[in-house]
């Protein structure tokens, strides 16, 4: 893997608004706005297409993810992977790093992927269906039925949807020295976000092969963290990387005021709290 230059800004998220969303409080940010009466009369003008899709998830895995920020050192490796993995732009990385101080002065990274919430606002307002939740809890997208209205992206309050204004013609900056993309690239005129690597979940436990242990069917951006600061596994199972590491840990979620009920979950730094 050669040098990388330090990571562009990107009009994602703010620091002070990552704060907001970290410790709670502050901003509502835009969760009520978005949930008005507009986005209901126009899901009523549209027939809610309530086709099955094709893999609905095992319901007896639930699967969530633990960023420990007490050891994450801001190397990128994990934006890296994903953004080659998932043949992300620079500006739509489905996996963003923000750095801040604690009160003591302390620097520390946080990483935002798709939190994959249990009560997903951006779910309740799509109005075709094309946000939907698997039965293992992750929130996914149907390119197909996406009619690019944005509401889906709009009523995240994590800010972790992008929309797709143009066709890819770009050269991803990321490949093939990071990896090379595992799923196509995304049409003009639809949203997208981080899926968890559902692929590889999927094409996992298909060859008998879990998620959070074997690499091979878990996230790329967990393998490649090279401090250990990333966990993935079935929630379900205490005896699962996760679990483990959440019962061992104090934890916390981005803005669990907000009733959303993240499946990530982030160890905070010494002096955060």
């Amino acid at each position: 893997m050669s040098g990388q230059n330090e990571s562009p800004k990107l009009n994602i998220l703010s620091r002070r608004e990552f704060m907001t969303l970290l410790i709670g409080g502050g901003a509502t940010m835009v969760l009520a706005a978005t949930l008005a009466d507009p986005l209901s009369t126009f899901a009523r003008d549209i027939q809610r297409d309530q086709t099955v899709h094709p893999h609905e998830g095992d319901g007896s895995y639930r699967w969530g993810m633990v960023i420990d920020l007490s050891k994450c050192i801001g190397c990128d490796y994990c934006v890296w992977m994903c953004q080659a993995t998932n043949d992300t732009a620079d500006d739509m990385r489905w996996n963003i790093r923000i750095s801040d101080e604690t009160a003591l002065g302390k620097e520390f990274h946080v990483t935002r992927p798709c939190l994959h919430c249990g009560h997903a606002p951006c779910v309740e307002v799509c109005p075709v269906g094309a946000t939907y939740h698997r039965a293992d809890g992750l929130v996914i997208m149907d390119y197909d039925k996406c009619i690019g209205c944005r509401y889906c992206q709009t009523a995240c309050p994590y800010g972790a949807r992008s929309f797709n204004w143009k066709e890819r013609e770009d050269v991803n900056p990321r490949v093939p020295d990071w990896n090379r993309p595992e799923v196509p690239r995304r049409a003009r005129g639809v949203v997208e976000k981080c899926t968890f690597c559902v692929h590889r979940i999927d094409a996992g436990l298909a060859k008998g092969l879990m998620p959070g242990v074997d690499p091979e069917a878990t996230p790329a951006c967990i393998g490649i963290c090279p401090v250990n600061a990333r966990f993935f596994g079935n929630l379900n199972d205490p005896d699962s990387p996760v679990s483990k590491v959440i019962a061992a840990n104090p934890t916390l979620r981005l803005r669990e005021d907000l009733g959303t009920e993240p499946s990530v979950y982030y160890i905070p730094p010494e002096g955060l709290m």
